[in-house]
């Protein structure tokens, strides 16, 4: 996207760092059709090139790009990448010069360009999000990213982060010519995690009789901590990380008179977990039942 969130680029540049520092402080408002809130500040072709690499953008992609200004991700998703997509932002004469480009490009089929509200847009058809967005503006729109969006999309932004949710992912770019800061731009990648948290059951015979197994989750975004009871006994959970659909955790415990390392993994689908054990060498299935279901936690220090 073309919008970085914030009016200190249009200041002098002996006057934009306090301009920034000043803005850090302030909450961004949302803007409306009337009047847009930030400038329009183009990407630079080469942070393009890295924010679709990072996210690995393919032909079976739908990309959004919020706040999308002349439309150049979404052109050149469809463009380079095959991808199908659309951009929105309040600007209309913005929307309009994005939609002749894409004439221009001979993506038009592919792409379209939406005059509307990015905090209301409907982005659940998305597997790809864009953003070159103020801080302020990105932790207001976290919440729908976890909420709108399936496990497994991939969230990309430009120089900004989001507060508390580490990134699956981060590259740096060199941009010589850039009018504000360093001459270089930061590209970040989250995937939006499926909700595990909660209480899980489970039974498993592996080498001798079933046993027992019962795990509570707590999820903050894609990070996983809890407790473990094994056949009656305490176990105890290291590693659990939830990216996308797929659930990693090391539990050990007490099984057969002796302490046991279980490597799980598997795919989150609803209310069940299956997938496969490593236990004494050898691999084996198992599926869980949750039996509460828990919320991932987005404001934890964890």
């Amino acid at each position: 996207m073309s919008r970085p969130g914030f009016r200190s680029l249009l200041l002098p540049c002996a006057a934009m760092a306090a301009g920034i520092l000043a803005l850090l402080a302030a909450p961004v408002r949302a803007a409306t059709a009337e009047q847009p809130d930030v400038p329009y500040v183009p990407t630079p072709p080469a942070v393009v090139d890295a924010m679709l690499g990072i996210a690995n953008v393919g032909p079976r992609d739908f990309v959004v790009d919020l706040g999308s200004g002349d439309g150049r991700i979404i052109i050149a998703a469809a463009k380079k990448r095959g991808a199908r997509g659309f951009g929105v932002d309040i600007d209309g004469a913005l929307v309009s010069a994005a939609r002749r480009e894409a004439r221009k490009q001979g993506v038009a089929d592919r792409v379209e360009f939406l005059e509307e509200n990015l905090f209301t847009t409907d982005i659940g058809r998305a597997s790809v999000v864009t953003l070159y967005l103020f801080h302020s503006v990105l932790m207001q729109l976290r919440p729908r990213f976890l909420e709108a969006l399936k496990p497994g999309t991939r969230v990309v932004s430009h120089d900004f982060e989001m507060e508390g949710w580490q990134p699956d992912a981060r590259v740096t770019v060199p941009v010589p010519d850039k009018p504000y800061g360093p001459p270089t731009s930061d590209v970040y990648l989250w995937i939006v995690p499926a909700n595990a948290a909660g209480a899980w059951r489970w039974q498993s015979a592996i080498g001798g009789p079933a046993v027992d197994y019962e795990l509570t989750l707590s999820q903050t975004f894609q990070m996983l901590d809890g407790r473990s009871r094994v056949g009656g006994r305490p176990g105890r959970l290291e590693s659990g990380r939830v990216r996308g659909d797929e659930i990693r955790f090391i539990l050990t415990a007490e099984v057969g008179g002796r302490p046991r390392r279980h490597e799980f993994s598997g795919r989150v689908s609803g209310d069940t977990i299956s997938g496969k054990v490593r236990l004494d060498g050898g691999e084996h299935d198992w599926t869980a039942t949750r039996t509460r279901r828990g919320r991932i936690d987005q404001y934890s220090d964890r």
